[in-house]
């Protein structure tokens, strides 16, 4: 049920941002708020599960279903943030000619999405299996690029549209900052976690997102 709701909430997901956030409509600012706040709900739930209070609290779920459980709420807020999202409007950018440029643009980002997965565990990742507690530190493939793939890939799909609208912009203004900010609170659980072995791997692999950039 776990990996069914994960692969419900990413398919609704592209189909929103691919039907509903590109659908031509004027432009209502007013929405924007609204809609980066309906998404710091989704961004919150990432945070709250990281800290230590909640890991206390997650002791006393079964530890086979401390992932799956994870993945039940972030899937089900994703599904809310898309179903909910007020409207946004405005037709910002066409590609014309460059449309087929930006489609490989958006096809790098999956790929490198996909990369990423296929290095760790896909079904730990939907919360189908368990987490390991000995899981290994991730150092090739797209690793080699950036510490975090997965990010750089969803950069590329989102930002890569050939047609830019409000609701397109916002939402991959506001997902890629609440990523950026992230990121440092999510390196200092990895340094927990590998130690050493992470710390290297930061020397070794300058870049977090973006090569050259960030």
């Amino acid at each position: 049920m776990g990996g069914a709701l994960f692969v419900v909430s990413l398919a609704w997901c592209a189909w929103w941002y691919l039907m509903s956030a590109g659908a031509s409509s004027p432009y209502t600012g007013a929405a924007i708020p609204l809609d980066a706040a309906l998404f710091s709900l989704f961004a919150l739930h990432h945070s709250l599960f990281a800290r230590d209070s909640a890991k206390r609290w997650l002791t006393r779920v079964p530890p086979d279903l401390r992932r799956a459980l994870y993945v039940y709420v972030a899937s089900g807020l994703l599904i809310v943030v898309c179903a909910a999202w007020q409207p946004i409007g405005g037709d910002l950018y066409r590609a014309g000619r460059l449309t087929v440029l930006h489609i490989a643009v958006q096809i790098a980002g999956v790929w490198v999405i996909a990369r990423a997965v296929s290095k760790i565990d896909p079904l730990e990742l939907a919360g189908i299996r368990p987490a390991r507690s000995a899981e290994p530190l991730q150092t090739s493939g797209p690793y080699r690029w950036v510490r975090h793939p997965l990010y750089l890939g969803w950069v590329l799909a989102v930002f890569g549209t050939p047609h830019v609208t409000g609701d397109r912009l916002v939402f991959a203004a506001v997902s890629t900052a609440y990523l950026i900010a992230a990121v440092p609170w999510e390196e200092r659980s990895l340094v927990q976690a590998f130690g050493d072995d992470y710390i290297r791997y930061q020397r070794d692999v300058r870049w977090r997102i973006i090569p050259f950039i960030y």
